[in-house]
Order: structure tokens, then C-alpha cells, then sequence
């Protein structure tokens, strides 16, 4: 295990590592209280994959999440902390597909479950999930399920769950929902307050005072002006996300938007050309982008001042991680300025005002692109299609440059690869004469230039489906 974290680059502990590991280790209930990207999968992963007993095929361990994006991220990073134990399988069951196939690998076995509160509940009703051999339960980001609505689903749950077992509650915030459930369904738990502030020096924060009808092309104007690689732009609303969105689109803006009115498959390829770079714009809503952790995300926008001040601290602190530095640009009307004095109160520290006039620029700017393009193949894990089968066949057998090649995301049944912007088309024609695994592929550009959400390219030598 500890070759496999120095190899993960797992080398120093966070602060929510080190406080947390040994209380966790110890076989003790813990209430742990961290932001989001502050390394809290691995404090609870870690110890929940110790007390795993590989040899017994049933579930011994399961996270409960709040959304299906964070549900997917956690289940992979579980993945890479579990790559030195052999054979240990994990699944994942979320709304937004269908019970069939859940169903079908719950009843092949597994040792960890990954889910959200309301589908975990579905199969625990219909018999599908068996908790007889659980022994850790997990609430990751507590603090949002029960903003969400989900206190019951939780109780229902818990009850489900063996007496004799270990629960760790990680939780951005401390509401009193969180209290409760503690006292309910936790052993003598212990606390781990974290109340991390941001370093001033990696993420400089600007207000900018508009109208609400100047609102939202003030977004372009601030984009065009900071000239930022990848954007997380939050919205109070979906209606202000839809808005936005089009706005930018217009004005040529690789952007897309993250809501709940999103297919799953949507969703997925969404936050997959985000992560990889191919989409300059992610324009979200709170409870969208809960969760999200985007390596390299160079700027934050406010779109609109959110009421709740320990959200702004959240949603800034997307930006400028680890050794990173990050823009934080808030555009405030005047009848928000009640808004903004909590949020002074709740930095501690007076707000960087900027006039709007000062991102006026009269010369002809460049569209901002994103530096690379995500292709879709058709084919994933269920076809045994690995990362490394990907990049062989764009270096080794199309003759491309792993410089060249981006992050490589296996689903169940697609693979995205990011490739430099300038190789795209040529990447997926290569791709689609040769063969992966032996086998011709469908290949095909997700497109963010033009419609609301991914347009897929037809795949090469393939009509496009209807």
C-alpha cells in the first residue's frame, strides 16, 4: 500500500490527512471537517480499505455522496488507492441509468459501494444490496446530502447497516442536520475541525460592480481580459446558467453547462472535456459542481453573489490548489452590497474593487480556444479497453508524440482521450482506420463550439446516429 501511494505521488499527508489517518486507523467514529480538495478521500479511503477482508466476497464498506459526479470520483480514486490489493471489486450506484446492470454486478459480488443516498435506497428495498457484511459506512460531504434533502434516506440507510461498524462523516460545513446524525447513528465520535482558510497570495480576488442587465456579458469581458485556459463560472440558478451559456456561445466561447437537467451521459462528457482542457467554460450551479476537483483551473467567476458566505469560500477555493494560482472575479449589483459585507465579515479582510471599464478593449481579441479536443471511443472497460491500449495506438501506431495526448478517462462503455487541439481530426482518422485490442473502432470529436451541450462528429466510416 505505502509503494503504491509513493507511486500516486502520495508523498506528504494533508492536514485533514494527518488529523484524521490515525483516529480512523484506531477503528474509532470520526467527524471530520474539511473543504472540498483537501485530500479527504484518501483519509477515509485508506482506512476503509484496511479493514477489507479481500478473501470475503460481500460488501464491507460503503460512500455515500451526495451527486452521481462525486459518486464516480471517489470510486476511482478508491480504485487507484486499492491498485496494490488484488481482486478487490467496487461499484458504483447512482440514479441516471438503469437498475438492470447495478443489479447484475451486485449479484457477482463486491466489496465496496460507492452511491448516492436515493439509489443505494432503491436497492436496499429491493433486496439487490445485502449490508450483512458492512463494517465501515462513509458520508462524504454531509453538509450537502442534507442540504439536499436527504436526511431520511441517510436514516434509512444507516439503519440497514450492521450496529457493530465504524462511520466517518466528512463535511465542508457544520450545520446542525450534522449533529443529529451523530448522535443517532455514531459511536463516541471524534472531531477533526480543519477551518482552512485560503492563501491571499495564490488566489487574488477581484469584485466588479454591474448592472444585472450588464451582467452577463460582463462574464466575456472578464474571460476575454484575464484570458484564463479553464473557467468554472457559478450561477444562483439554472435559468442564469442556461442564460449565461448562450451568451457565451455566441460570442464563440468553447463553453458548456453543468445542471440537473442533464442525461447522465451528458453529465459525464461534460465534466470529461472540462477536466481534460477541450472546454474553456464550465458554467454551473451550486449544487452541480459540488464535489468537482479540477486539476489546474485557473480562474473562478461569480456570476452572481451567493447569499451564503461559506459558499463563496468554497467556490473560490476550486482555484488556485497546491502550487497553483488562481483568479477569483465577482460581479455584484447594487443591491447586493448586504450580500457582499457578509462575506467581508466572513474573509476577515476588505474586497479588490475593479471598475468594469477597465476590461474594455477596443482591438480586435482573439477567440479564447481551448488547448485540446476530446475524442470518444466507442468501447470501454466492458470491452477491456485500458489507458495504455489508447495511448500505444496514438504514439506507437498513428505515430503521434505522448506530449501530444492528454488524459485518457475509461467509462464502462466509451473511452475520452484529450489530444492537442491541432492533431484532432487527423488523431481520429488514424484511430479509426487501425484497430484497439485487436478490433476496428468508432471514433468521434466532441464538439463544444456551437450547440448547448457536446455535439458529437459522426465517427469516421460511420453514418451519424439519429
Amino acid at each position: 500500500m505505502l509503494a503504491n501511494l509513493r507511486q500516486l505521488g502520495y508523498l506528504n499527508m494533508t492536514p485533514i490527512q494527518a488529523a484524521s489517518l490515525p483516529i480512523a486507523l484506531a477503528g474509532h467514529d470520526l467527524i471530520a471537517q474539511a473543504k472540498t480538495g483537501s485530500g479527504k478521500t484518501a483519509a477515509f479511503g485508506l482506512p476503509l480499505l484496511t479493514n477489507l477482508n479481500v478473501r470475503r466476497f460481500a460488501v464491507q464498506a460503503m460512500v455515500l455522496c451526495p451527486t452521481r459526479e462525486l459518486a464516480d470520483q471517489v470510486a476511482q480514486e478508491l480504485r487507484r488507492l486499492a491498485r496494490s490489493v488484488d481482486n478487490i471489486k467496487i461499484i458504483t450506484l447512482v440514479g441516471g441509468s438503469t437498475m438492470r446492470p447495478q443489479m447484475a454486478s451486485l449479484e457477482h459480488g463486491a466489496h465496496i459501494v460507492v452511491g448516492t443516498p436515493g439509489r443505494v435506497m432503491d436497492h436496499l428495498q429491493r433486496g439487490s444490496l445485502d449490508l450483512e457484511a458492512l463494517n465501515t459506512l462513509v458520508l462524504d460531504e454531509a453538509d450537502r446530502m442534507l442540504d439536499m434533502g436527504f436526511y431520511d434516506d441517510i436514516a434509512f440507510i444507516a439503519r440497514q447497516c450492521p450496529a457493530r461498524r465504524q462511520t466517518l462523516l466528512f463535511s465542508a460545513t457544520y450545520p446542525e442536520g450534522i449533529g443529529e446524525l451523530s448522535r443517532r447513528f455514531m459511536h463516541q465520535p471524534q472531531e477533526v475541525k480543519l477551518l482552512e482558510r485560503h492563501e491571499n497570495d495564490k488566489i487574488r480576488q477581484r469584485f466588479y460592480e454591474v448592472s444585472n442587465d450588464e451582467r452577463l456579458q460582463a462574464v466575456a469581458l472578464l474571460l476575454n481580459h484575464y484570458r484564463p485556459v479553464s473557467t468554472l463560472a457559478f450561477c444562483n440558478t439554472r435559468q442564469q446558467c442556461r442564460d449565461l451559456l448562450r451568451v457565451l456561445r455566441n460570442q464563440g466561447f468553447h463553453a458548456l453547462a453543468l445542471h440537473g437537467e442533464l442525461e447522465q451521459r451528458e453529465r459525464d462528457q461534460v465534466l470529461v472535456q472540462f477536466a481534460n482542457r477541450s472546454c474553456s467554460v464550465l458554467v454551473a450551479t451550486d449544487v452541480a459542481a459540488r464535489g468537482l476537483d479540477i486539476d489546474q483551473l485557473e480562474a473562478v467567476i461569480n456570476v452572481d453573489v451567493t447569499p451564503d458566505p461559506e459558499v463563496y469560500v468554497h467556490r473560490i477555493g476550486r482555484t488556485g490548489r497546491a502550487d497553483q494560482q488562481g483568479w477569483a472575479l465577482s460581479l455584484a449589483s447594487p443591491n447586493q452590497m448586504r450580500r457582499v459585507a457578509n462575506i467581508v465579515q466572513e474573509m476577515g479582510s476588505e474586497l479588490e474593487w475593479h471598475p468594469l471599464s477597465e476590461l474594455q478593449n477596443g482591438e480586435a481579441i482573439q477567440p479564447l480556444v481551448p488547448p485540446m479536443a476530446t475524442l470518444q471511443i466507442l468501447g470501454g472497460r466492458k470491452e477491456k479497453i485500458r489507458p495504455g491500449d489508447v495511448l500505444g495506438a496514438l504514439t506507437s501506431g498513428a505515430g503521434f508524440s505522448s506530449g501530444q495526448i492528454g488524459k485518457i478517462t475509461v467509462t464502462d462503455t466509451s473511452t475520452y482521450v484529450a489530444v492537442e487541439q491541432g492533431i484532432a481530426q487527423e488523431a481520429q482518422r488514424r484511430l479509426a482506420v487501425g484497430k484497439l485490442k485487436g478490433k476496428t473502432i468508432k471514433v468521434r470529436i466532441l464538439d463544444v463550439s456551437a450547440d448547448s451541450q457536446p455535439r458529437e462528429t459522426a465517427p469516421a466510416g460511420a453514418r451519424r446516429p439519429r
